[in-house]
């Protein structure tokens, strides 16, 4: 366990004796954050995609009891408590972390597992609204915890992943893919296969972009995921629009000679932004094949290439640059902007996650980054700009020294 680890774990343990007033038989749990490297809104039309856990994580210091979830988090003052003896789905909590919690704990009790109650202190460094998947880490470690407190941990990583989605679908309101959850659950870097969605197709693959000169950065542009909501369903919503002019419900079901030729005819009935999008769909599902075969092959400057075609498309085709009637907030378009000017040709840059606001990411020359996070930080200010790593430990369990 890193020193910094311990450092949080060691507070943890101080908080939850403050607050519950004892802190025996604690049990530690951690889950992380993940990075998009390809398949902009590809997941939730049973598309593929490519993603990384990173080092950002969020760690809980849990303690078992009965009948009740009572989570603290550090930085939120007030306690989030459900009790396990209700655990329909409550409008009033839409969009609420006792969504996630509730729903969660849903998922494993409908699928027969187990579940019971605890107590937590929860700290997180994965940047909320940044496009790294603050509420999909979340999921998997109250997963996991009810895997290791009460199933013997006989839940599989995919399976998490499923019941994590659905509480985020059906409990928060949020109509997300699967790939966050995945990504968080099974560490490394993974490409998933989404074509059976309740039993995705995933292999890990090894990718040391340092090794190969380059930093991957993420830029938070200060932009907020609050009421974009819409924005994010407007994409699936119309994505599976073009697929039902096929007979289909999703993109992934229509074979992409016959959307291409009947382009024509569909302007009338879904409108040029769903086609649009639905391209970008076709695209970048064989973009995340491509960007695969040269992970496989050893060829960084093709991977590099195709993260700078992903992230024209997205914001071109997809449209996930801007929210709808924003002129004066166009801040991932800027840093997009910013980024090329400062790369000169070089490396690669894209809209990173969700889009409409967050985070871009950035593959920036190892010497050239330092003067990247002073030339960015400047504009989106101090600490916008952050260097990931892959983390290969999947979400657990774990044990302090």
């Amino acid at each position: 366990m890193s020193a910094g680890r311990k450092d949080v774990f060691a507070r943890l343990e101080k908080r939850f004796l403050e607050v519950f007033g004892n802190s025996q038989n604690l049990r530690f749990f951690t889950a992380p954050g993940r990075t998009e490297l390809a398949g902009n809104h590809t997941d939730h039309n049973n598309g593929c995609v490519l993603a990384a856990a990173i080092n950002l994580e969020i760690v809980a210091v849990v303690q078992p009891c009965v009948g009740v979830i009572d989570l603290r988090s550090a930085g939120w003052e007030q306690p989030f408590v459900i009790q396990l003896d209700n655990l329909e789905p409550n409008p009033a909590e839409t969009g609420t972390t006792n969504a996630l919690l509730r729903g969660v704990a849903a998922g494993f009790q409908k699928r027969g597992y187990r579940i019971g109650g605890f107590r937590a202190c929860v700290e997180s460094n994965v940047l909320q609204g940044s496009g790294l998947s603050s509420s999909a880490a979340f999921e998997i470690l109250v997963g996991t915890i009810f895997n290791s407190l009460y199933n013997e941990g006989q839940v599989d990583g995919v399976q998490l992943a499923v019941i994590g989605q659905e509480a985020e679908n059906l409990y928060y309101g949020k109509p997300c893919g699967l790939m966050d959850q995945i990504a968080s659950s099974l560490g490394g870097i993974v490409t998933i296969d989404f074509q059976h969605p309740t039993t995705p197709r995933v292999r890990q693959l090894k990718l040391d972009w340092e090794a190969q000169g380059w930093a991957l950065c993420i830029v938070d542009t200060k932009g907020s995921h609050d009421n974009l909501t819409s924005e994010y369903a407007a994409i699936r919503y119309e994505m599976n629009g073009v697929a039902r002019c096929f007979g289909q419900e999703v993109l992934r079901d229509v074979k992409p000679d016959p959307f291409w030729a009947g382009i024509a005819g569909l302007r009338t009935r879904v409108g040029d932004r769903a086609l649009l999008r639905a391209m970008h769909f076709f695209e970048e599902n064989q973009r995340v094949e491509d960007m695969v075969n040269a992970i496989d092959a050893g060829d960084f400057d093709t991977y590099l290439s195709l993260v700078n075609i992903s992230g024209h498309s997205s914001a071109e085709f997809l449209q996930n640059a801007v929210p709808q009637g924003s002129v004066k907030d166009q801040a991932i378009l800027l840093g997009l902007a910013l980024t090329r000017k400062f790369l000169k040709g070089k490396g690669a840059c894209r809209v990173h996650g969700g889009g409409f606001a967050g985070t871009i990411q950035a593959y920036i020359p190892l010497e050239a980054s330092f003067q990247y996070a002073q030339t960015m930080e400047a504009v989106f200010g101090p600490g916008s700009v952050h260097t990931l790593k892959v983390r290969s430990e999947c979400a657990g369990e774990t044990f302090p020294d």
